[in-house]
């Protein structure tokens, strides 16, 4: 039986943590993402396709539990009940007549398995992944080193501050009617960390003074919008004394010319080709797009540098940015945003031609909006049309001023209120949240309207608590 092969589906950046029916939560491991095919073979493979099965052989009992499969899933190696990266990349980096011994000398791997997409030839990607977890418990065994995820439906909050307690990096959060989007990095998965964390390319590194006068002082970091390289920063710090002089024997083919925009990048450069990823932690995103207080974490050979793209790390609001032109709006230039926490909202009237308001709830990393023609519902019972609009970037939340007349959206545009909102479902076909406005308070439910078009919402103010309204 011949399987077939995937590209991994990928999680946006969320900007905080939540708690929503309809959402699973698991913890971010921090190993290597690994495709499992069981067939007449077994072959574990990176997202690149690099073979992984000969690094971690001990992940060859996978064949005996489980037949003609095709699994996702995550390789960790465990050191006092903690993830250890550095372990992971040790042995993933030996060549092969070193790897027995490698093996020897550190603990074994396990392979998490949180996903299944295809079952006896079968792809069941399209099947929404309640039904894929029901297809893997009875699909694949656990054995010595082979573990199914065991995530938790709904608590991601709760969850999320008990991961951040055991010293772990996070949640990845998912949405239980979501499809498998092979090679998709997708806001139905939401990557939550308490350090966020991004994977960059390195296209050049600038001259290392004193004690780093032979390897380098710092690494320029980019990522890709669209197929073209964006700059997104530089990291000095984070490098140990051996890691530093190890990096330096990666810094292939130097004299390459920078991208195209980068030539006024500050400080003598050498550019180099992109093929180096590389993980950094950093504190927030500037407005200008790049990384505040980076710091190395590691590099990361399993990784593509086409896959280093901007929404990792927060989506970009590209439609948004389609019918603007922001050298004449002063409206928020919405791409890569700073971090904004998740969980707030915001009601803006806007008098354009046609006046509404706009409602919009932080969410994944944007705005999520819908124009209400009539205002919101003031009564327990009451209902509106809601139409559903592009996503705006999470700093249109502060925004009011005039959009200039020959711009889309032309008018004035006021706040009437914000604040919190708690979301207690998020769902495809409806959202219910509790709001802590000033004028805005108590529960609201979000239904699409099927009869009213591809984006009609109907929102209504529950019947369960009452509150004021704009």
């Amino acid at each position: 039986m011949t399987l077939h092969r995937y590209a991994p589906m990928l999680a946006r950046t969320a900007t905080g943590p939540f708690s929503s029916e309809g959402w699973i939560f698991e913890i971010k491991w921090d190993g290597i993402r690994a495709l499992a095919s069981v067939g007449a073979g077994l072959s574990i493979t990176s997202r690149t396709g690099r073979d992984l099965l000969s690094r971690f052989p001990e992940l060859g009992e996978l064949a005996g539990l489980a037949r003609n499969v095709v699994l996702d899933g995550e390789i960790i190696v465990l050191k006092d009940g903690r993830p250890d990266f550095t372990a992971v990349l040790t042995r993933l980096q030996q060549d092969a007549g070193d790897r027995v011994a490698v093996a020897e000398q550190h603990p074994p791997a396990t392979y998490v398995v949180f996903d299944i997409l295809e079952q006896n030839g079968d792809p069941v990607i399209d099947r929404p992944l309640r039904e894929r977890l029901g297809i893997l418990q009875e699909a694949v065994q656990e054995g010595q080193y082979v573990v199914r995820s065991r995530p938790v439906a709904g608590e991601g909050e709760r969850y999320y501050a008990a991961v951040l307690r055991e010293g772990l990096e996070g949640v990845i959060a998912k949405d239980l009617e979501s499809r498998y989007e092979p090679g998709v990095r997708s806001d139905r998965w939401l990557k939550i960390v308490g350090t966020p964390a991004c994977d960059c390319v390195v296209f050049g590194f600038t001259r290392g003074k004193g004690r780093r006068s032979n390897t380098f002082g710092a690494l320029v970091l980019g990522l890709y919008d669209s197929g073209t390289p964006v700059f997104a920063g530089k990291v000095g710090t984070g490098f140990t004394d051996a890691m530093q002089r190890s990096l330096a024997e990666l810094l292939h083919r130097p004299g390459v010319p920078p991208p195209a925009g980068w030539d006024a990048i500050p400080g003598t450069v050498t550019w180099i080709d992109p093929v180096l990823v590389v993980t950094v932690k950093y504190k927030s995103i500037t407005t200008a797009g790049r990384f505040r207080m980076p710091r190395f974490a590691g590099v990361r050979p399993d990784k593509d540098p086409q896959a280093c793209t901007t929404d990792q790390i927060v989506r970009v609001a590209g439609e948004y940015r389609k019918k603007r032109d922001f050298s004449r709006t002063s409206e928020p230039g919405g791409g890569i945003a700073t971090a904004q926490e998740t969980g707030n909202f915001v009601l803006q009237e806007h008098a354009s031609r046609h006046h509404h308001f706009d409602f919009r709830l932080a969410h994944g990393g944007v705005l999520v909006s819908w124009a209400v023609p009539k205002g919101m519902p003031k009564k327990a019972g009451d209902k509106r049309l809601a139409i559903r609009t592009e996503d705006h970037p999470p700093d249109y939340a502060s925004f009011e001023g005039v959009i200039p007349d020959g711009e889309y959206g032309a008018g004035e545009v006021v706040i009437r209120d914000a604040g919190a909102y708690t979301p207690l479902v998020w769902e495809k076909d409806k959202i219910e949240v509790l709001l802590a406005g000033k004028v805005l308070r108590g529960r609201y439910v979000l239904v699409r309207f099927s009869r009213g078009g591809e984006n009609a919402w109907l929102i209504l103010r529950s019947q369960e608590d009452a509150g004021g309204t704009a």
